[in-house]
């Protein structure tokens, strides 16, 4: 059984930084892709970042560019999320989502890429 594991959330004030975790367990995904998503309440899930596997090319969505890292251990199959000048409007529930297959870079942050998915973990960026 495929699994994703989110952990690191939590309560920052702005400006603050988390780090967050998603650990995989049932297969690798060494090959494939893993993303980032968020959801605030009352809006749709959004990419924030993702990250092929294989040779570690990334890509952000605008409102995190030069504010979030994505990162990998592939020998932990796991990947992290590095969030650093937090503002308020990052407040939502961050989703790990996970990918068999390799991607072409235009279609990293396309939901259908994505076949697995985390429960989600809260981050709250409030003073």
């Amino acid at each position: 059984q495929v699994q994703l594991v989110e952990s690191g959330g939590g309560l920052v004030q702005p400006g603050g930084s988390l780090r967050l975790t998603c650990a995989t367990s049932g297969r690798t995904f060494s090959n494939g892709v893993m993303g980032w998503f968020r959801q605030a309440p009352g809006k749709e899930r959004e990419i924030v970042a993702a990250i092929r596997m294989g040779e570690g090319n990334a890509a952000y969505a605008d409102a995190v560019k030069g504010r979030f890292t994505i990162s990998k251990n592939n020998a932990k199959n796991t990947v992290y999320l590095q969030m650093n000048s937090l503002k308020p409007e990052d407040t939502a529930v961050y989703y790990c989502a996970a990918g068999i297959k390799r991607p072409i870079l235009s279609n990293m942050f396309s939901h259908n890429v994505y076949e697995y998915w985390g429960q989600g973990t809260q981050v709250t960026v409030s003073s």
